[in-house]
């Protein structure tokens, strides 16, 4: 696969959407392929009142599960402590549903829908339950559901990448309960879902994906670089709302590294800052204050955890690992108007696969 196999489908001019592709109910349901390769999750986080940071997936096939892996949830809480609790669980497919016409999907007992209300805009409900701990959240859209371009990326002719956000921005309510206490909470939320074909590792090196708010602006933003065997290509979608409206929408977004730091705990490097720059109007830079979540992604493989053959298999694969950081921010926005700038911190990630 070269450069000229990978296809982003903007709307144009140049890889950036002079015009919205107007986001419908069916982009957010099922997107079903005869693949064994095929994956698909939705993604559910929200930043509460409380101090804690709840996140839920449900999944019916993530993109480094076995071919025939059963569907399952993950649930995890970062306590205002700082502590992180994590809960996964599998379920037969006879315990699941998802529908091509929209979010409703069903796995176990946990559930996630989609309903829209008079504006227009959509209220997302999640309701997950595992172990001791309970989500019960509703997110009331503030800025519309958002796909860059078309919503996929084309890897050749079989392999692809899609993505859409059903909530960019969204208001939180509702409860969730930890060791059997219950707390009513309010907040600010986000959910996307991502579907696709192909085996993900064997295409991608690493992607960053974050996200920032301000009163008044909402940026969101990945960049995933191909394998250098794949052209070393970098995809790179961003999308900035003033208000509850959607300005920009690009993938002409340039992305620098800063310095690299070891992680012990992660077994590889990562960046002490990133820049994102898009031409004449914006620029980011995140400055890791701490790593909140570190992985070494090898250690998912039981196989792997000995002594004696972890090192083996880091030369033949490298040395995956993810990152979740808390970071300041430095966004400068050049409108008609002027220059804005606005600063604050935020959550972002970083996953490297090789």
């Amino acid at each position: 696969m070269t450069t000229a196999d990978i296809v982003e489908v903007w709307n144009g001019p140049g890889r950036q959407d002079g015009v919205l592709t107007p986001v419908e109910p069916r982009h957010n349901g099922l997107h079903p392929s005869p693949s064994k390769l095929a994956f698909e999750h939705w993604y559910f986080d929200a930043h509460l009142d409380t101090g804690h940071v709840v996140i839920g997936f449900l999944t019916k096939r993530r993109p480094e599960d076995l071919p025939f892996a059963r569907p399952w949830v993950e649930m995890m809480v970062y306590a205002p402590d700082g502590t992180r609790r994590q809960v996964s669980q599998r379920y037969p497919r006879s315990a699941t549903s998802f529908s091509t016409d929209g979010c409703d999907v069903r796995v176990g007992h946990n559930t996630a829908r989609t309903e829209f209300r008079t504006d227009g805009l959509p209220t997302h409900h999640l309701r997950m339950a595992e172990d001791d701990l309970v989500f019960d959240l509703q997110f009331h859209n503030e800025v519309p559901s958002w796909m860059p371009g078309k919503g996929e990326t084309r890897f050749g002719t079989k392999d692809s990448f899609g993505w859409m956000v059903g909530a960019p921005r969204a208001r939180v309510t509702g409860a969730i309960e930890l060791d059997g206490v219950r707390h009513e909470v309010t907040g600010r939320g986000y959910h996307d879902h991502n579907w696709g074909v192909g085996d993900m590792k064997k295409i991608i090196e690493r992607w960053h994906w974050g996200r920032l708010y301000v009163e008044d602006y909402s940026l969101l933003f990945a960049s995933v670089l191909t394998q250098q065997r794949r052209g070393g290509h970098e995809i790179s979608p961003l999308m900035l709302a003033h208000h509850d409206e959607i300005v920009l929408s690009t993938g002409e977004t340039r992305l620098t590294e800063g310095p690299a730091r070891f992680d012990t705990t992660a077994g590889r490097t990562y960046p002490e800052w990133v820049e994102l720059h898009v031409p004449d109007r914006l620029e980011l830079r995140l400055d890791v204050v701490r790593v909140i979540h570190a992985h070494d992604l090898l250690d998912d493989l039981p196989v792997v955890r000995s002594g004696l053959v972890k090192p083996l298999v880091q030369r033949l694969v490298g040395h995956p690992g993810y990152f979740r950081f808390e970071s300041t921010f430095d966004l400068t926005v050049r409108t008609e108007a002027g220059t804005e700038r606005r600063t604050g911190s935020t959550l972002h990630e970083l996953v490297a696969l090789t």
